[in-house]
C-alpha cells in the first residue's frame, strides 16, 4: 500500500519503518527541508540515532506526497495538528485512512486530537488512534511492543491492525477512541510528576502512589467524558503510564526531574530539547476537569506547579494532607 507518514520526529521515522519493513510503499514528510535534506545525507534521524533509513524509505517535504495514499500517518506535535489537518483536507483522497498518533488535547478547544482532525477533514477520511506503550527509540531497534488501534468503526481498525502488525509490532483493536486519546494525553502529566519526585528524591513507594491515584484520575475524568474504564486498564492506559512514568526515554519524565530539581518549566523544558506534551496537557487537564466536574487532584497539582508557579515540595505536602476517603469509592474522587 502507498502509505504517508507525516511528521518525521522519532516517533513518525520509527512507523515509517515498521511500515516499510511490512511490505508497504513508505514516504516521511518533513516540515523542515533542512532535516529532511540531512536524514536523505546522513541515513539517519538524529531524533532516532543509531537506526539506519533504507534507500526505499522516500523522503519530501511536499504535502501532495498523500494523494494516493491508502493511509497516511499524522506524527506532527499535538501543536500542529489542526493546521496539518487543514493542509491535508485539500489533497487526501477521499476515503483514506488517516492514523492519529499525536497525543494531547487541543489547547482552546479542549477537543481530543482525533476530533481535531475530524472536524478539520469535514468527514472525508475515517481517522484511527494509535497508542500505547511504545517510545520510538525501541520500536527503531525493533524491540517487542504492543499498542491498541482505536477507531468508531471496529473494521476500521482492523485495517491499520493488518498493516502495522508484525511478529515484533502487535497491535490489538478497540472501539474506545474517547479513552484512549484521554490516556495518551494526561499519561504525560502524571510522567512529568513522576519525574519530579525522582527529582525530588523520593522513592519507589512515591511513585507507585503516584502512578496508581494518577491513573484513577485518568480513568474518572476518561469515564466522564465518554470513554470505557476498561480502557484505563490495558495497554494505552496502565500499559503507557508505566513506561511514560519510568523510562528515560520519556521527555515528560526527564523534564519532571529537573523541575524537581529546582529548575523552572521552560528551563527545563529547553534543557530537554524537544517538545514537552505534558506540559500542555496539563492545562487542557485542567479546563476538561472543570468541565465535566471531575475532581483530579494530582492533575489540579501539576497545573499549578506549571503555570502558576507554586512549589513542588508544597503541592506534595498539600497532596498526602488531603480527606480520609476509601480507595474503591464509586465517585473515584
Amino acid at each position: 500500500m502507498k502509505i504517508t507518514v507525516v511528521g518525521s520526529g522519532a516517533w513518525g521515522t520509527a512507523l515509517a519503518l515498521l511500515l516499510l519493513e511490512n511490505g508497504n510503499d513508505v514516504t516521511l514528510w518533513s516540515y523542515h527541508q533542512e532535516e529532511s535534506n540531512r536524514m536523505r545525507d546522513t541515513h539517519e534521524n538524529p531524533m532516532l540515532k543509531g537506526v539506519p533509513l533504507p534507500e526505499e524509505l522516500k523522503l519530501t517535504t511536499d504535502l501532495s506526497s498523500v494523494k494516493g495514499c491508502g493511509l497516511v500517518v499524522l506524527a506532527t506535535p499535538s501543536f500542529a495538528v489542526r493546521a496539518t489537518a487543514a493542509q491535508l483536507r485539500e489533497l487526501v483522497d477521499p476515503g483514506t485512512i488517516v492514523v492519529s498518533v499525536s497525543k494531547g488535547i487541543e489547547k482552546d478547544t479542549s477537543l481530543r486530537l482525533s476530533q481535531v482532525i475530524e472536524e478539520e477533514l469535514q468527514g472525508k477520511c475515517p481517522v484511527v488512534v494509535l497508542s500505547g506503550p511504545s517510545h520510538a527509540e525501541e520500536v527503531g531497534r525493533r524491540i517487542p511492543t504492543g499498542v491498541v488501534a482505536a477507531a468508531d468503526e471496529l473494521s476500521v481498525a482492523q485495517k491499520v491492525q493488518d498493516l502495522f502488525m508484525n511478529p515484533r509490532f502487535r497491535v490489538y483493536t478497540s472501539d474506545d477512541k474517547v479513552g484512549t486519546e484521554i490516556c495518551a494525553a494526561l499519561k504525560n502529566v502524571i510522567a512529568l510528576c513522576a519525574g519530579c519526585c525522582d527529582g525530588m528524591g523520593y522513592g519507589d513507594n512515591t511513585k507507585a502512589l503516584l502512578m496508581t491515584r494518577g491513573l484513577a484520575e485518568m480513568a474518572r475524568l476518561g469515564v466522564a467524558l465518554g470513554g470505557r474504564k476498561e480502557t484505563f486498564t490495558g495497554l494505552a492506559g496502565v500499559g503507557d503510564l508505566i513506561v511514560t512514568c519510568t523510562s528515560m526515554h520519556s521527555r515528560n519524565r526527564r523534564c519532571g526531574i529537573l523541575l524537581g530539581q529546582g529548575k523552572e518549566i521552560h528551563e527545563a523544558m529547553q534543557e530537554v530539547g524537544a517538545v514537552v506534551e505534558g506540559y500542555y496537557a496539563a492545562a487542557n487537564a485542567q479546563a476538561l476537569a472543570e468541565k465535566a466536574g471531575v475532581e483530579m487532584p494530582i492533575a489540579q497539582a501539576a497545573y499549578e506547579v506549571l503555570y502558576q508557579g507554586r512549589d513542588v515540595h508544597a503541592v506534595i505536602t498539600d497532596l498526602m494532607g488531603r480527606a480520609k476517603r476509601s480507595e474503591l469509592d464509586e465517585s473515584w474522587s
